[in-house]
């Protein structure tokens, strides 16, 4: 990977548009000061256009010259890519495309992943534009201004540490909050507190606003954090010495507080639009890349020994995936050793234990009526009895 990062920022570096967007302009200019000389005398335009034929010329060769770089930059990350990710992988025929014939779907993913991104205009020309093209995406602008609102929101927590306009979000969503067990608005309470405490809220006199600040807005809080606050309330007798006292760990990193509520406020203003809190295009397209290398050495292997995978809808191997980009519980049935599935789901015996389906099928020899034992257990019980365990 050294070679691609070391290639992508020589890109990166080299990737100036300033100067052909510059060109670009100017080119515009003479074909608009060209028109404008025929249309008050059509009798030069023999003349004006051989002028701007060489000024045409000049420019393109210009332009053409400023882009060799950009050119060159990537011609050479596109082959450190292709070094590091050979494409003559046959996962990447139509044949295992577990997308084909989605556009739809694959639209309206990219659509939503540049809405939830904050870009905005690139989101609106692509939604046009697939609407022209007689594939309209279901996604409403209420969407689009609820996303608009949580950047708003989010520029003033990190750009002018405003914690007012999210504050005031949160609290408008107090019931939904507290049905879903969140603690959002006590934590940006808690960072509000802790940022006049440190001296680095409006105003001067950090520690007699913050005072103010807790006898205010703390008293809501102390049915459910009490502790919390007892602990904050307390650190103003260590106040001379606060990074040496036991409250300490408090005040320790207000700039990773910050980090760390905007994260929280993102994912709880996600959850309240049945949204995950990334862009589930971007997750795929991550653990797509983590998984990448692990099935082109498995592609090879098979290759070589000239076997094939034709199990459908699962891997060839496990691929180990950050616990942040695992969604969903498996079960793996002490049987077959087979992972259920939605045609081989987990299914409960009478005495708590789980095997897969067609283990259970196998047991009972086909019947329902039939008696067993449990492959774990003495107890006996048919196959009817089992109920289906719902991950």
């Amino acid at each position: 990977m050294d070679a691609i990062q070391k290639e992508h920022e020589r890109l990166v570096k080299k990737s100036n548009l300033s100067k052909p967007i510059s060109t670009v302009d100017k080119i515009i200019s003479m074909l608009t000061t060209a028109r404008a000389q025929i249309s008050n005398d059509p009798t030069s335009s023999a003349l004006v256009l051989a002028k701007l034929n060489n000024q045409l010329q000049t420019a393109v060769s210009t332009l053409n010259d400023e882009q060799k770089d950009i050119y060159n930059g990537l011609g050479k990350y596109g082959k450190a890519l292709d070094k590091k990710f050979k494409a003559s992988s046959s996962f990447s025929s139509a044949e295992y495309d577990a997308l084909a014939g989605e556009t739809s779907l694959i639209n309206r993913a990219i659509a939503m992943h540049l809405i939830r991104e904050g870009n905005f205009d690139v989101a609106s020309t692509f939604l046009h534009e697939a609407e022209q093209k007689g594939d309209p995406l279901d996604i409403s602008e209420g969407l689009t201004k609820d996303f608009k609102d949580l950047y708003e929101i989010l520029d003033a927590m990190k750009v002018r540490r405003d914690l007012g306009p999210a504050i005031q979000w949160a609290r408008s969503k107090e019931a939904q909050l507290d049905a879903r067990g969140s603690n959002l608005e006590f934590e940006l309470c808690r960072l509000q507190y802790i940022w006049y405490f440190m001296g680095e809220g409006k105003g001067t006199g950090g520690d007699k606003q913050a005072l103010e600040y807790a006898r205010k807005e703390f008293g809501r809080f102390q049915d459910k954090y009490l502790p919390e606050i007892q602990k904050l309330i307390t650190a103003f007798a260590f106040l001379p010495t606060i990074h040496t006292s036991p409250y300490a760990p408090l005040f320790l990193d207000p700039e990773r507080m910050w980090s760390d509520v905007s994260r929280s406020f993102t994912r709880e203003f996600c959850s309240l639009l049945g949204l995950s809190a990334e862009s589930p295009l971007y997750i795929a397209a991550t653990a797509g890349a983590i998984a990448l290398p692990t099935l082109l050495k498995m592609t090879s292997i098979m290759k070589e020994k000239k076997t094939e995978w034709s199990s459908v809808n699962e891997l060839p191997v496990e691929i180990p995936l950050p616990p942040r980009y695992q969604f969903h519980s498996i079960f793996v049935c002490p049987v077959s050793k087979d992972q259920t599935t939605e045609t081989n789901p987990p299914m409960m015996l009478p005495c708590g234990h789980v095997i897969a389906h067609e283990s259970l099928q196998r047991l009972a020899k086909g019947g329902t009526q039939v008696t067993l034992k449990c492959p774990y257990c003495p107890k006996e019980c048919t196959a009817q009895q089992a109920k289906r365990v719902y991950l």
